[in-house]
């Protein structure tokens, strides 16, 4: 008997009223004037939505048991994992187009309802296409096995993703253009923008024309940015539960949601975090390699649960112990 998500409706049912509610109460009532947003209101919602998602976790056990637990755990953290290094690139850009911080809430708030569709599109559409990929069996050292082409090349990848985001040099992003993102070339080529904030709008008239304002390229950068990390991400995930989009979008989906109080809550510490790339490189090279042995050993999803949450822990730690000095002082 199958005990995948699909299986049970009402939880279902339960995780589309709990988002939609709390995305209401978000804008309609808690954010409904345009503000900066503290570090205490950010620490409140982040402690929100982590609990909010242990509860859906909970939910999980007790209807479809501990594998499916697990599985919801180990693909919520690697997703919050790998959503760190969205906050970075969301400073940068923020800092290039002058994002006036009351108006950071907006910004992400727009990024999440699109991250809520394309994401819904890339694991449906993923787990449909990995199905589809089977190569029948076939005798290896004595043992039947059956591989899956989509999965193994997505390993291949992000073994090679991981080593790459291990090399890279954090002041490539931190040089970038960000109005040459094709995120921006998109609204650059179908309106005309003007140079200035007109409050929390995207849209201005100036001299009688109609003009985006800024906010609409940054809500498109930002978006495109999400796009660019799912590419990682998402076949992290299909790692954890092939076969069960939904625990997949489900976790998904939690992880994003608490990524703006996140954000509010580590803009100003993220230097703090120096040595958490490593820890990410390891944890996609590590995902890469289950997906490529996966015809051959069975990595448990307790057991990867566990790598990934330590080697986590461990890149935090490291990172406030070894600070650099400079950073220490500041």
């Amino acid at each position: 008997m199958s005990n995948n998500l699909i299986d049970h409706p009402g939880v279902i049912i339960g995780f589309a009223v709990v988002v939609v509610v709390m995305l209401l109460l978000d804008l309609g009532v808690f954010n409904k004037k345009v503000h900066a947003v503290s570090s205490k209101e950010a620490a409140i919602w982040s402690v929100v939505w982590i609990s909010l998602s242990m509860i859906f976790s909970g939910v999980i056990y007790m209807t479809s048991g501990f594998e499916k637990f697990t599985q919801f755990q180990s693909a919520y953290w690697i997703e919050k994992a790998l959503s760190v290094d969205n906050l970075f690139v969301f400073i940068l850009v923020f800092a290039f187009f002058k994002v006036p911080k009351e108006l950071h809430h907006k910004v992400l708030f727009w990024g999440i309802i699109g991250a809520l569709v394309f994401r819904a599109i890339f694991i449906f559409a993923g787990v449909g296409l990995i199905n589809l990929t089977y190569l029948p069996e076939m005798m290896v050292f004595g043992h039947l096995i059956r591989i899956n082409v989509v999965l193994l090349i997505f390993g291949i990848f992000l073994v090679y993703a991981g080593i790459k985001s291990g090399m890279a040099d954090d002041h490539d992003d931190e040089e970038k253009d960000f109005t040459k993102s094709p995120g921006a070339r998109i609204i650059y080529k179908f309106f005309k923008v003007s140079k200035n904030f007109d409050g929390a709008k995207f849209f201005t008239v100036e001299n009688g024309v109609k003009l985006a304002t800024p906010l609409l390229v940054v809500v498109a950068v930002i978006e495109f940015t999400d796009l660019l990390f799912a590419v990682d991400s998402i076949p992290a995930i299909f790692a954890i539960a092939p076969d069960d989009p939904l625990i997949l979008y489900t976790s998904n989906i939690f992880a994003i949601l608490g990524l703006r109080a996140l954000y509010f809550l580590l803009a100003n510490f993220i230097h703090m975090f120096s040595l958490l790339k490593y820890g990410l490189a390891i944890i996609l090279a590590f995902i890469g390699v289950k997906m490529v042995i996966a015809p051959f050993y069975h990595i448990s999803s307790p057991l990867s649960l566990s790598i990934v949450g330590g080697v986590l822990i461990l890149s935090v730690i490291a990172s406030i112990v070894f600070a650099p000095k400079k950073e220490v002082e500041a």
